[in-house]
């Protein structure tokens, strides 16, 4: 399970690479032809992930992240995976600003605790 957090950190912090090459920001990284895509591909990757984690029954884990912010990842996810065209970057915006922070503050957190136990 920890491997899979780890996997997602690291997308979000290649997610945080691509913002980086906007200046830090989000709405001209999700304007640039090359960098969007990047981007929707790490959310998808972020995403299974997060269903693996539900297919392994790692439901304790997964019980420490918001509900809406699980669910609306997964939602964005599927748009992007069935849809690609019409997802509207405003909801991306929104996910990259609300969502993934939080999630990504609830990983550090897990990582932390376990590792703490671990020893």
């Amino acid at each position: 399970m920890k491997k899979r957090l780890e996997k997602i950190l690291l997308s979000m912090d290649d997610i945080d690479y691509f913002i980086e090459q906007k200046e830090g920001k989000i709405v001209p990284a999700l304007e640039d032809r090359v960098l969007r895509p990047a981007i929707r591909m790490k959310i998808i990757t972020i995403a299974e992930q997060f269903n693996k984690l539900k297919e392994e029954n790692a439901f304790e884990l997964l019980s420490h992240f918001g509900k809406e912010d699980l669910r609306g990842l997964n939602a964005v996810r599927n748009f992007i995976a069935h849809d690609y065209d019409s997802v509207d970057d405003e909801i991306l915006e929104l996910v990259l600003r609300k969502h993934l922070p939080k999630i990504r503050k609830t990983i550090i957190e897990c990582i932390t605790f376990q590792d703490t136990n671990d020893q």
